[in-house]
């Protein structure tokens, strides 16, 4: 007894959606995040290497003492 089920279509060969047409206001939305996301980079490489540091992000970033997912208010 055969099986009346086609094959998996390998995923190189599956026909492609076309992609989707962004408004202006979506492309300057992500242009403005791209920018955003590229100066914290900077800043990031800016700041002075931390020596035995904890590692990890900055526990203040927010303006709250972080550790382990607790915080606490100055």
């Amino acid at each position: 007894m055969t099986d009346n089920v086609a094959p998996p279509i390998p995923e190189d060969d599956a026909p492609q959606a076309p992609p989707k047409q962004l408004s202006p206001a979506a492309q300057r939305a992500l242009a403005e995040a791209a920018e955003r996301r590229a100066q914290a980079e900077a800043q990031e490489k800016a700041r002075p290497r931390e020596i035995n540091g904890r590692g990890g992000l900055d526990p203040v970033r927010y303006g709250d003492w972080e550790i382990k997912g607790l915080t606490s208010d100055f």
